[in-house]
């Protein structure tokens, strides 16, 4: 490199950040070894603040628009730097350009679930997840509390701080609101609502401000999802008489795929008795009962039966069995040639 090559690369006219990337909240201007030239124009875009930082001190602070470096422009500067009657020659300090537009579309989440003591189901489990925006409000506080001297400081640096304090008054918000799990969905507004001031108060001092915070979705661990489903169920069915009919016909199937199953034969025979008292109901008949488990044997003689009224109602049974699909065609005329056998 020249002599003239040297001298003139070490003057700095023109100070400004064109390359804007959405998630890039911090950017220092690549000073180094050159020196700023006495009277360079400092142009910051909107959308953009400039610092100006000498020997670690926080220093001036400029918006957008174009703006001439003298003692003037640089009053805090001047004043770090000793310059009491103005100054002719090139002096060095860092420029770090912030970002000051929303950056939008960031995303939160609960990494673990939220325990909460629901008024209805009392303790449960709660995932959430949603979306945010945030704007630099202060860009002095962001460097001084977070950014520091990094030349380059985006959002992903700051993400976790962040998601884990929303987290946190996420659930004190919702755990506060005492919203019934089944009405959260219509509340997603009333629970950001209760959220975003206390992000505010959280944040102010970093100079960062959360202009929105959107709660997407609030769901339910798998276990309670299925018990809900259950019960919508049961709602549908009408009453529990109806829903446990319901449970025992779709057991019948599953049960019967096992051959020689007592599973089997009992819920058959449970289904039979069911729908012989409702056809006894529905003829003006006595209901039909289940045999017991066990019978003791009678300590006396056993009143006596009519033989007849007896067989009848074995064969109302027998017809019970075959309409309730629990015996089939060929099973029920055995059994029918068997009590005729015996007139």
């Amino acid at each position: 490199m020249g002599l003239w090559d040297r001298i003139t690369s070490q003057f700095i006219e023109i100070i400004e950040h064109l390359d804007d990337h959405h998630d890039t909240l911090v950017w220092r201007f690549p000073v180094r070894a050159q020196e700023i030239k006495n009277g360079a124009k400092l142009v910051v875009r909107e959308g953009q603040a400039a610092v100006f930082v000498n020997e670690g001190r926080m220093a001036d602070v400029f918006g957008p628009g174009t703006h001439t470096l003298d003692t003037q422009n640089l009053p805090i500067l001047a004043t770090l730097k000793g310059w009491k009657y103005g100054f002719n020659s090139p002096f060095k300090a860092e420029v770090y350009f912030v970002k000051t537009t929303l950056v939008t579309g960031l995303k939160w989440g609960t990494r673990n679930p939220i325990m909460l003591r629901d008024p209805e189901f009392g303790p449960m489990r709660l995932r959430a997840f949603g979306m945010f925006n945030l704007r630099v409000i202060d860009p002095a506080a962001l460097l001084k509390e977070l950014s520091g001297t990094d030349g380059l400081f985006q959002v992903d640096e700051i993400e976790s701080y962040l998601k884990r304090n929303m987290v946190s008054r996420f659930s004190q918000a919702l755990g506060s609101s005492q919203i019934p799990a089944l009405d959260l969905a219509s509340n997603y507004e009333v629970v950001s609502q209760r959220v975003a001031p206390m992000l505010a108060q959280d944040f102010v001092d970093v100079g960062i401000e959360i202009t929105q915070f959107v709660v997407e979705n609030i769901s339910l661990p798998p276990e309670v999802e299925k018990v809900l489903d259950q019960r919508t169920g049961m709602g549908i069915v009408g009453n529990v008489q109806q829903y446990a009919a319901y449970q025992m016909a779709n057991s019948i199937p599953d049960a019967a795929k096992t051959p020689n199953s007592m599973a089997g034969a009992g819920l058959g025979m449970a289904a039979g008795f069911q729908m012989a008292n409702q056809l006894a109901g529905s003829w003006g008949g006595s209901p039909v009962h289940a045999p017991p488990a066990a019978a003791p044997p009678p300590v006396g003689p056993a009143p006596a039966s009519s033989p007849a009224g007896d067989m009848v109602a074995r064969l109302q049974k027998l017809d019970a069995l075959r309409s309730a699909g629990v015996l089939s065609d060929q099973e029920y005329a055995s059994k029918r040639q068997e009590i005729l056998a015996e007139i």
